[in-house]
């Protein structure tokens, strides 16, 4: 595709290759749902009455609600329903669509012009390329703070908004001040036109555009972006009505949605709840409507099939688990060679079949394979159950003399699974190993942020966009956010990141995103465990319910019978 103009619609761009349900020959299955309903059209809502309201299960969030610093599901569930972005990605294949943009052009991967259509904030206010531009340089400006700020680091002077200093707590300070506060790579044209420069190509630059964290913002965020990320204003399908600490927040129909994904439903509460036991419990007896994972208990014997009959339904998804490490807040898992002797001491195969009840697929990498560019077992030998490998690793290593820990978030039922890891660890190498909650999970993710969390932790990833790169960037490149491993920075990883960015075409792109996988390969800096598959359940009231490649509910289409 070099050298020849695209108008990106967003379906006809190569990224159909980067699909997250139908890529190199894999299932471009819907929802499924027991008792006849098969997560079609007919099983997303669309029969179903307008209006009514519902609970979901939903936890607190890390941060306050901005799209530019919001990189967990706890948030970003909530996000989704509230913003909208220039492509969206189809419910049933994560396909890139256009949402906000009319047009996406460009010639040669690296300068992009991009027209929008016409929206509305849900204050009534219109969405213009300044409110994607000023968003954007806002989220990039490193003394700012944000969260989703790397996602922006190939547009063109990116670097010049970080800063510098090398003093921890003052990087911002005197001469690390950034050089600029705005991107040489983005320039308003008018209203309705922007364009993206970027420092080098950037083939799949369109696909990752409908991540929260490149969502439009309007000009009340830029006068008090504390009290916005309380109150938080977008342009998707619903609109925000309150958030109460610590129990829930409330979501209503937008009014004045521009899009063509209207909600179907008047009101989202999305009650937070640690005990997925008693949630569950609460959607058998209907008194929560949606339960966006069934937790442990339910999975055994298929108990929850029988409780819920013709209210569940199931769907492979982009998500993976695995077990990180940070070697600088404890030293003692500095060795690959240890980290892969626990790898193989870890009886994937049995615990998928008496925890999970075979509702995971056991990893074979760091890269889920429902995207383009997966190469099946990248991770070698050193994801197969073997204790005498294991061992003979263990002692490669050098031993192990300690404990070991493996911390979990309270919330997401995670205690059964987690003690089952670290019995196997402990019944194949001798090494004591216990389960250990570590808080609600935006106090867990804070803990491994600051590099407190010592020993293991358990650790997934739910796709932003449909691309093997959003499986190695946003979580092993040296600066990236979710990057909790020490942090790890590998240069050769680095270096084969930014030649697959500039690959002329997705093929070779993901060439070199499977080289950079065979060095977390070398590196172990985590231990794959399972690809997932998401399970939900829902009340009597609501027609079935779809669930999204990305293993998250499709809330817009969701209806009352």
């Amino acid at each position: 595709m070099r050298g020849t103009t695209r108008t990106i619609a967003v379906a006809g761009v190569s990224a159909l290759a980067l699909l997250t349900a139908a890529c190199n020959g894999g299932s471009s299955e819907t929802t499924s749902a027991t008792g006849g309903a098969t997560g079609s059209a007919s099983a997303s809502g669309d029969t179903g009455a307008s209006g009514g309201e519902i609970t979901v299960n939903g936890c607190q969030p890390e941060n306050p609600l901005i799209a530019g610093n919001t990189s967990e599901t706890c948030g970003g569930d909530v996000l989704d329903t509230l913003t909208a972005k220039l492509v969206h990605y189809n419910s049933d294949t994560a396909e890139p669509e256009m949402d906000i943009a009319e047009s996406i052009e460009t010639d040669d991967n690296q300068n992009f012009t991009v027209k929008l259509k016409d929206y509305k904030f849900a204050d009534g206010t219109p969405v213009t390329a300044d409110s994607f531009v000023k968003a954007w340089n806002y989220t990039a400006y490193g003394p700012n703070g944000q969260g989703g700020s790397y996602f922006y680091g190939p547009i063109e002077g990116f670097d010049a908004l970080q800063c510098t200093g090398t003093e921890e707590g003052k990087e911002c300070e005197g001469t690390g001040k950034p050089k600029a506060e705005e991107m040489t790579g983005l320039k308003v044209v008018d209203d309705k036109t922007f364009t993206i420069k970027t420092t080098e190509k950037v083939s799949n630059l369109p696909v990752r555009l409908g991540y929260t964290a490149f969502a439009p913002q309007p000009e009340s965020f830029f006068s008090d972006p504390e009290a916005f990320g309380k109150a938080p204003v977008g342009a998707g399908p619903f609109k925000f009505e309150s958030w109460t600490e610590g129990q829930s927040i409330v979501v209503v129909k937008n009014p004045d949605y521009s899009g063509t994904n209207t909600a179907k439903l008047d009101k989202i509460t999305f009650k937070f709840m640690q005990d997925m036991d008693a949630a569950y419990n609460e959607l058998v007896a209907n008194q929560l409507d949606l339960l966006t994972a069934i937790p442990v208990s339910a999975l055994i014997d298929d108990k929850y099939k029988t409780e819920l009959t013709d209210r569940n339904a199931q769907r492979e998804t982009a998500t993976i688990q695995w077990i990180g490490m940070n070697p600088k807040a404890d030293p003692t898992l500095a060795k690959p060679e240890l980290r892969k002797a626990l790898s193989m001491a870890i009886d994937r195969e049995t615990i998928n079949k008496q925890i999970f009840n075979g509702t995971r697929t056991v990893s074979t990498g760091w890269v889920s394979p429902v995207v383009s560019g997966y190469k099946a077992n990248a991770c070698g030998e050193a994801c197969v159950f073997d204790p005498a490998k294991a061992k003979a690793m263990l002692e490669q290593a050098g031993g192990y003399d300690g404990k070991l820990t493996l911390t979990y978030n309270t919330e997401g039922d995670h205690k059964t699974w987690t003690t089952a890891v670290c019995n196997s660890i402990t019944d194949t190498l001798g090494i004591e190993c216990t389960a250990t909650p570590g808080g609600e999970f935006g106090e867990f993710l804070t803990n491994l942020t600051e590099g407190k969390t010592k020993g293991m932790f358990r650790n997934g990833w739910q796709m932003d966009y449909p691309s093997i790169e959003n499986y190695l960037t946003p979580i092993y490149a040296k600066n990236a956010d979710s990057n909790y491993f020490g942090p790890y920075d590998n240069p050769e990883f680095e270096k084969l990141l930014k030649e697959a960015a500039a690959a002329p075409s997705n093929d070779e792109a993901n060439v070199k995103y499977q080289e950079a996988e065979a060095v977390l390969a070398e590196d172990f800096p985590t231990i794959p465990l399972f690809y997932g598959k998401a399970t939900m359940g829902w009340s009597d009231k609501l027609n079935p319910v779809k669930i999204t490649p990305f293993g998250t509910a499709d809330f817009a289409s969701i209806s009352l019978k």
